[in-house]
């Protein structure tokens, strides 16, 4: 019974490789994964640079801190975090290592920008009642979109985890027509991404 077991396992893994290797997800995987890791090192290397050659970051923080009121700071990050995500959320992450209460402020951002995230959701929702944009969609992108709602869920922990924009993922999700549930579901790996980087963050400011 237990060798029926096994082999019926080990059928269903083999044909979900194959069906993986057959759909191009793999290739899809490795293509992300190396398009992820320059920015990832990129934005280390830019951070020490601009610490050791150009202004104490650590002195930075502490003036923004001191001169501009948590609320402006955090209305800032979530619009940004709502519009194409054009802040980078190290920056925001490293200054809540610089406020009266670094564990809270830096969940709150992850908050914001997890609601952010729901927000580009749907304007991408609300983009594709654009005639011309459901056209495109629908016709010159439909293959790509076919494999890109396959791997929806992949999509979404990709941008909830990397240093890939969540508000373009999230826009993405929306267009595609997403599950609502899913997205949240897996959106909730943007609260994993910011303490994880907070706890380099914090090291380096």
């Amino acid at each position: 019974m237990k060798t029926n077991q096994k082999t019926l396992k080990k059928t269903r893994l083999q044909l979900l490789h194959q069906y993986y290797s057959y759909t191009g997800f793999y290739k899809f995987l490795g293509t992300s994964l190396k398009k992820a890791l320059p920015p990832i090192l990129i934005f280390i290397a830019a951070l020490l640079a601009v610490n050791f050659f150009v202004i104490n970051i650590n002195d930075l923080l502490i003036h923004v801190t001191e001169n501009y009121s948590y609320f402006v700071v955090l209305s800032v990050f979530f619009a940004s975090e709502s519009l194409l995500g054009l802040i980078p959320p190290e920056i925001f992450i490293a200054w809540s290592d610089k406020t009266s209460n670094p564990i809270f402020y830096l969940s709150l951002l992850a908050l914001l920008s997890y609601l952010g995230g729901v927000v580009s959701y749907f304007i991408g929702k609300a983009i594709t009642k654009i005639p011309a944009i459901h056209d495109y969609l629908e016709i010159k992108m439909a293959k790509h979109i076919k494999n890109t709602r396959k791997w929806g869920g992949f999509l979404i922990v990709v941008g909830a985890l990397l240093p890939i924009p969540f508000s373009i993922t999230s826009i993405a999700a929306g267009m595609i027509k997403y599950s609502f549930t899913s997205y949240l579901l897996f959106g909730l790996l943007r609260f994993v991404r910011f303490y994880l980087y907070a706890i380099a963050i914090f090291s380096l400011v």
